[in-house]
């Protein structure tokens, strides 16, 4: 194999590629990028077994050929060529990358070793608008679960049908959102693992383009100027959404959004570093108080806001709160409560598109 191409293409493709490389495995060949030469291009090919993603540069294609190189050293040698035009080429030795007057070889292994990624998937398609795509992930992804307790949390819940309604938790809050579908061919359910989603969002580079999702068999595909994402579903029941989130409140409570954020951003710098980040909140008749108390010291803040209902104080971590009223991009919000042990919600006063759910915590200061 040998090919020539513009050293910032390249760089910029394989930095994409190697988001799918393995860490930490038993297979070495899981840690490559599989490089293929076509007629007019190479294609850079990475999996870990769950998410690949494919890219086609062009090249000069001089000899073909194929060849599995480590992904993320391949990756970060490239970054240092970008103002470079580099000749790639392989011996029974392994790969020589050459450019100006200098050269570096790399090891590589054989590219028959590299396992075959289906990439005929497109049983069901969904065609989405690119910016609508992009906030919807956006407003939930930060709710998935982090850690391996239920696998399933670690992903979004997405509903495909007459919209597309996505739900994420991770057992303290729950996000829900829901947008516009463009066309589709049937409906599904699909549970897509929230690293997939962050990659399918820096493939969304235009926000009035189409992009289309196709599945089929566990499957998740999509294609975009070049790039190809194919990632594994989590398969497992996901919690209904209608079973956590409360039907009545007792309380409202309409705050001016920036307001609030600023308040509890000062509020939780004294509590940085403690285990649970509390705050609370008081909330009476004549408006809401924002408090933290910490070995350091306290804060307590008047917020203006329009209390309806039930006057009463609730804890919680300031950053689920945070997360929420960033997500949340109306001037005013509404934060609905049924006491001080009970899950509350925040959405947009007038928009109602996403919802935020956050359990509170039992401060016992």
């Amino acid at each position: 194999m040998k090919f020539i191409c513009d050293g910032l293409s390249l760089s910029e493709a394989v930095q994409k590629v190697s988001k799918a490389c393995a860490v930490r495995t038993t297979a070495p060949v899981m840690e490559c990028i599989k490089i293929s030469t076509q007629q007019e291009d190479i294609t850079l090919l990475a999996t870990d077994g769950e998410l690949s993603i494919q890219k086609s540069v062009k090249a000069e294609i001089l000899e073909s050929g194929e060849v599995c190189v480590p992904g993320k050293l391949f990756a970060d040698f490239l970054t240092k060529l970008t103002d470079e035009e580099i000749c790639i080429s392989t011996t029974d030795k392994g790969m020589e990358i050459n450019y100006r007057d200098s050269g570096t070889s790399m090891q590589t292994i054989r590219a028959e070793e590299f396992p075959q990624i289906d990439l005929e998937i497109g049983e069901n398609s969904f065609v989405m608008n690119q910016g609508a795509l992009k906030k919807i992930i956006a407003e939930t992804i930060f709710c998935c679960a982090q850690d391996d307790t239920r696998p399933v949390l670690k992903g979004s819940l997405m509903e495909f049908g007459d919209k597309l309604c996505m739900t994420a938790l991770d057992g303290y809050r729950l996000a829900f959102s829901e947008t516009e579908i463009l066309a589709k061919s049937g409906e599904a359910k699909l549970i897509c693992p929230a690293r997939t989603l962050v990659e399918i969002s820096r493939m969304l580079t235009g926000d009035d383009e189409e992009i289309t999702l196709y599945s089929q068999g566990g499957m998740l595909l999509v294609k975009s100027e070049g790039t190809v994402l194919v990632s594994r579903l989590y398969q497992g029941d996901f919690i209904k959404k209608e079973n956590v989130i409360p039907s009545a409140f007792t309380t409202t409570v309409t705050f001016e959004r920036n307001e609030l954020i600023q308040s509890v951003e000062r509020a939780a710098i004294l509590i940085r570093g403690d285990k649970n980040n509390l705050i609370t909140l008081e909330i009476g008749a004549e408006g809401v108080k924002v408090n933290s108390v910490s070995e350091i010291g306290k804060v307590s803040e008047s917020v203006s806001a329009g209390v309806d209902g039930v006057e009463l104080s609730i804890s919680m971590n300031a950053k689920f709160l945070l997360d929420a009223l960033r997500a949340l991009d109306e001037e005013e919000v509404v934060v609905s409560l049924n006491g001080a042990v009970s899950p509350f919600i925040l959405q947009n006063k007038k928009k109602k598109e996403s919802l935020y759910l956050i359990l509170p915590v039992r401060n016992a200061q």
